[in-house]
């Protein structure tokens, strides 16, 4: 399945597949591989498709249910249980209102449960565990293959054997041997859960009002941009978002600490645990899984600081630590620029901070110089929401130093310089246009 194909999503719908795979992920507890399988499936369908929701009976629902809340911890089933958790909040529509609670608070659980679990540490551990059991293998096959080559010595003094035949039994060891990436398939399956329990966070903080649409990159829409910049004019510096939390999600994700664990994940990947995966061929790729992760919570934190109170997010002095945060994320690579998915996340984070902090009049901890670092890396990047983000960060950063005595050479040369520097480049936003006011 793909999420762009309609096409296969209408034939899903009329074809009346979905009793058929509900049936398969039924059989979790013998087959959680198929069961991950067809959870991967319901999650695409079930998004944006109110055809299928009629489908659901309460039968699906308890299947459903059922394998979101299996007691077993093993990392396969964690993937499966984020999966179904996911499918369930699509569904949220379906869900009777009295039970929206309980499932919410249900779905939540699965999701800082997956969060509460060190990659990091995963990695180094399941790593050292292929390590020795590879060792042990060998030792065992070792032995194997001695025992084997005494009784063809001792055959060998009644009858000629041929040589072919010692090549049968060694081959026939080997065949014994368990499966190599039994510990890779795990870490894999914890990484792809982590990623996947973010993605549905996101989703979450999305409204159903008919924009929604031009919600779903909320890393850098142009429309979201402008929309921020309206709403922060017109009502007087206070911050309206088009993001919306329930109170049943809202209490959910105090009551779970999920601000907090996305903040956790917004660290670097175990530098340990990168350099175990770049030294083993099998287990490379999981860099980049890593570092996906880390993107996907930084566009999570942007949500998060759009959609909460500045108290629920721990008062004035937490967002200046987050400022701090960030910025040390952003300024400890001297090569930020090149990572182009790392700086248009880390870039909407930081616009949605300095946003909030300017709304609510707290002052900014980023200097000058490393504002403009980014933004001179960001205008000239060729990723367009990176560009709108400094843009809108230059402006709102240039807000708010017009409001500050002092500050107008400040405002002539280095954002003067900028505002010059992005005059040159191609339009980003239509019918945008940055003027500064003396």
């Amino acid at each position: 399945f793909s999420e762009c194909s309609s096409r296969a999503v209408s034939i899903f719908n009329k074809e009346g597949c979905l009793e058929i795979v509900l049936k398969f992920l039924s059989r979790f507890p013998t087959n959680v591989d198929l069961a991950i399988s067809v959870a991967y499936c319901l999650q695409i369908v079930t998004e944006d498709n109110p055809e299928l929701l009629k489908s659901f009976s309460a039968p699906g629902l308890h299947v459903l249910e059922s394998a979101m809340l299996s007691p077993v911890s093993s990392m396969e089933y964690i993937l499966l249980k984020t999966l179904v958790a996911g499918t369930i909040w699509n569904l949220k529509d379906i869900i009777p209102s009295k039970s929206q609670a309980e499932i919410i608070n249900a779905i939540l659980k699965v999701l800082s449960d997956v969060l509460d679990l060190d990659a990091g540490e995963m990695v180094i551990r399941m790593q050292e565990a292929e390590k020795q059991r590879l060792e042990a293998a060998a030792e065992t096959e070792d032995v194997l293959e001695s025992a084997s080559r005494d009784a063809l010595m001792e055959d060998d003094e009644m009858e000629e054997i041929p040589h072919k035949r010692k090549v049968r039994r060694k081959t026939f060891v080997s065949d014994l041997l368990p499966s190599t990436d039994k510990e890779l398939r795990e870490t894999i399956a914890l990484l792809t859960a982590q990623q996947t329990a973010l993605e549905i966070i996101v989703n979450m903080c999305c409204t159903e009002d008919p924009s929604d649409d031009e919600w779903e990159e909320l890393s850098s829409s142009d429309e979201s941009d402008a929309f921020m910049e309206n709403s922060f004019s017109e009502c007087g510096g206070q911050l309206l978002s088009p993001l919306c939390l329930s109170h049943e999600v809202h209490t959910a994700f105090t009551n779970y600490l999920i601000p907090k664990k996305i903040f956790e994940k917004t660290a670097f990947p175990n530098s340990t645990a990168v350099d175990i995966c770049s030294r083993s061929p099998t287990w490379k790729s999981l860099i980049r899984k890593m570092n996906t992760i880390q993107c996907r919570a930084l566009v999570c934190l942007q949500s998060l600081v759009s959609l909460l109170d500045v108290d629920h997010l721990g008062g004035p002095a937490a967002l200046q630590t987050l400022a701090q945060h960030l910025s040390q994320l952003l300024f400890s690579q001297p090569d930020f620029a090149e990572h182009v998915d790392f700086l248009e996340a880390i870039s909407s984070a930081l616009r949605a901070l300095l946003q909030t902090m300017a709304s609510k009049n707290i002052s900014q901890c980023m200097t000058p110089n490393q504002l403009m670092t980014l933004c001179t890396a960001g205008i000239h990047s060729g990723n367009t929401g990176v560009r709108v983000n400094v843009v809108s960060i230059l402006g709102i950063t240039g807000s708010v130093l017009a409001k500050e005595d002092g500050t107008l050479e400040t405002l002539k040369l280095e954002f003067g310089l900028a505002v010059l520097s992005i005059s040159t480049l191609p339009p980003i936003i239509p019918d945008v246009h940055i003027t500064l006011e003396t």
